[in-house]
């Protein structure tokens, strides 16, 4: 796989999976625009690879991402302040939401590990990933009301994770919980004990994602982002050709030979 060169992340391909590590543990993680665009210069890289079925956030030294990068929010004053004609406030802002958007409709499995500090765009993109692995002892919170500042890009993908009035109550009140309240609140999956258990609970996620057919499980995220998106019959009716294709394909084919003969599948085998 050809991957870009990054200065904010640690990129580690391991097999069918690409570890992505958040980087800048100075600052506890915390999202500059450069590692914004490196994100989603690794994120294009990836969609273009078939290769890569799952792809895992973690941060470095125990943080996953304490939020947006004060440095830049300052630079942009500075930009604004000279009467710059585009708005850098703006652009700042949306070019993560950005990055959100592109985490959540990756095509692989996105898996974050989070540890430390998960706020503001660390929060939101625990809200993206499919797959959300937590410590007790992870701090999660939306402070930007607190700051003055608005959730902008945040507080859709909030939404679509834990529902408005969760979504109300965190924002609005500025809260922050541990890892435990995050499960409760489904914005986590599963909680682990300790790091030991964090690191044996993803190998043991991405076995589960080695089992499952590759080509399959792009079609199927697809067709779980469009729910609530497009008209109900209109999903179904192209679910169904999309079911169709999928049976008669080689993927389709080897998953029921594989069945019938008691064995792995082919996707499935060590390599």
């Amino acid at each position: 796989m050809t991957l870009p060169d990054t200065e904010t992340l640690r990129l580690q391909p391991a097999g069918f999976a690409l570890h992505v590590t958040l980087n800048r543990p100075q600052v506890k993680n915390a999202m500059s625009l450069q590692m914004v665009q490196e994100l989603l210069a690794v994120l294009d890289a990836a969609a273009q690879d078939s290769r890569i079925r799952a792809i895992v956030l973690r941060g470095a030294q125990g943080h996953f991402c304490a939020g947006g990068d004060i440095k830049d929010m300052a630079g942009a004053r500075a930009a604004a302040a000279k009467g710059d004609e585009h708005d850098p406030f703006y652009a700042l802002n949306r070019t993560f939401g950005e990055l959100l958007t592109r985490c959540q409709e990756a095509p692989q499995v996105v898996v974050a590990v989070l540890e430390g500090a998960v706020m503001g765009g660390g929060f939101g993109l625990a809200c993206v990933a499919d797959v959300a692995l937590t410590l007790p002892t992870a701090r999660f919170g939306l402070p930007e009301t607190g700051l003055g500042l608005v959730p902008a890009q945040i507080a859709p993908f909030v939404v679509q994770r834990i529902g408005l009035t969760q979504a109300r109550r965190l924002a609005l009140l500025g809260l922050r919980f541990d890892g435990a309240e995050a499960v409760r609140l489904g914005l986590a999956h599963t909680l682990c004990a300790d790091t030991e258990a964090l690191d044996r609970t993803l190998q043991e996620t991405l076995t589960q994602i080695r089992h499952c057919a590759p080509h399959a499980n792009r079609q199927t995220k697809a067709l779980l982002l469009q729910v609530g998106q497009v008209p109900l019959q209109t999903l179904l009716d192209a679910a169904a050709a999309t079911f169709s294709q999928a049976i008669r394909s080689a993927e389709g084919q080897e998953g029921a030979m594989a069945f019938i003969q008691k064995r792995p599948p082919l996707w499935a085998q060590d390599h």
